[in-house]
């Protein structure tokens, strides 16, 4: 942890470990230990390497500051010191097949939009698959990339759809059987002069009614425990588990015109349509109706 007084940086205090663990950690409870750095190169990677090495589900790793945050497809994600979450779980899914683990970027996006939108009152929208967007109402985004990771080929604007944070989930051998690292990154106070690109933004500057990361960071792990808990004693079913209607309640992607951009493939446009049962998108056009697991997602006019 942190060893700055909390008297520091009156705007951006570090957070409170002792505290965030008497919050959250409970017997019989998903979170074993929560701990907080003042910097590291990723969380996601130094949660993959604990999970290697033999941690049980339930550890949270959180940084004040990243050198080497990571995004989707490699791209790097960028934010100052204090400015936002930094975190990575680690979860061990044991009694879901891995046909369903596609849901947990879901999972978690439900959990933090719930979570964010309690404490915040920033009414939060998900973007299939990893993202979390503030939409004005009415206005339909057209975007390409997501506004915290550095990608230089795309710099398509991301219009009336401003980026709040992202989520990245990485499935990880390990001696005691795969695991699942969760990844979050949620601007916090981001001023405009901070923004990484202009279709970023922050809780600050959609005037949150409360911002504290504290806060924030107890009720996100709150609602990631609810969720993953009922999810998990589904087998993962969607549908049993309430995921489904939740995130389908919340998703600015269904009922748009998108184009999904895939590695090394051709570009597929059509509308997209909901999820199969597997959390995959389903996309439709004039050569039929197709299912989607990856790929970047453009919301188009």
């Amino acid at each position: 942890m942190s060893s700055d007084s909390a008297y520091s940086d009156l705007d951006r205090p570090p957070l409170r470990e002792l505290a965030v663990n008497k919050a959250v950690v409970r017997p019989g409870g998903l979170w074993r230990r929560v701990e907080v750095v003042r910097e590291t190169g990723s969380t996601n990677a130094d949660v993959a390497e604990a999970a290697r090495g033999g941690a049980a589900e339930g550890y949270v790793l959180v940084a004040e500051a990243q050198s080497a945050g990571r995004g989707r497809l490699g791209r790097t994600w960028t934010a100052p010191a204090r400015s936002g979450l930094f975190l990575s779980v680690l979860l061990r899914p044991d009694d879901v097949p891995p046909t369903r683990w596609g849901w947990l970027p879901l999972l978690a996006g439900t959990a933090v939009r719930t979570a964010v939108d309690a404490v915040s009152g920033v009414p939060v929208r998900l973007k299939w698959p990893n993202d979390l967007i503030v939409v004005d109402d009415g206005d339909t985004p057209d975007e390409s990339d997501a506004p915290n990771e550095t990608d230089s080929s795309n710099d398509t604007a991301y219009g009336a759809a401003r980026k709040l944070g992202g989520i990245l989930v990485e499935r990880v051998e390990t001696p005691g059987g795969a695991a699942a690292v969760v990844g979050l990154g949620l601007n916090v106070s981001l001023r405009r002069d901070e923004l990484p690109a202009p279709h970023a933004t922050s809780l600050l500057l959609e005037n949150a009614k409360a911002a504290d990361r504290d806060t924030l960071l107890r009720a996100i792990l709150r609602e990631l425990e609810r969720w993953y808990t009922d999810w998990s004693v589904t087998g993962g079913d969607p549908m049993a588990s309430g995921l489904l209607s939740a995130y389908a309640a919340s998703c600015a992607t269904f009922g748009r015109r998108v184009r999904v951009e895939l590695p090394g493939g051709e570009p597929v446009v059509g509308e997209a349509v909901g999820l199969d049962g597997d959390g995959r998108l389903l996309v439709r056009n004039a050569d039929g109706e197709r299912g989607f697991g990856a790929g970047d997602v453009v919301h188009l006019r």
